[in-house]
């Protein structure tokens, strides 16, 4: 296709869906993430400050923070993959 035309064809509305979709997908996957690693940070002050321990609340803080990080990581790469990126 010549430089500066644009794709009306079947691959150009599959690239538009694409994209919505991989942006989609990746802005519902970060936005979970969000919520699970701010909900274990707020127990995991919880339990330390009710229990007097750090071990437990610690661990869930450790724990859902690593979801919240894959989630990120697949949210990204979900978004890369609408913008047409590898």
């Amino acid at each position: 296709m010549p430089i500066g035309q644009k794709d009306s064809s079947a691959e150009g509305a599959a690239k538009g869906a694409t994209s919505t979709l991989g942006n989609a997908a990746g802005g519902l996957s970060k936005t979970l993430g969000g919520v699970v690693g701010a909900t274990g940070r707020g127990l995991g002050d919880t339990i330390n400050s009710t229990t007097g321990t750090k071990q437990a609340g610690d661990g869930l803080q450790s724990m859902t923070g690593g979801v919240e990080d894959g989630a990120n990581s697949v949210g990204k790469g979900a978004e890369d993959l609408g913008k047409g990126k590898k």
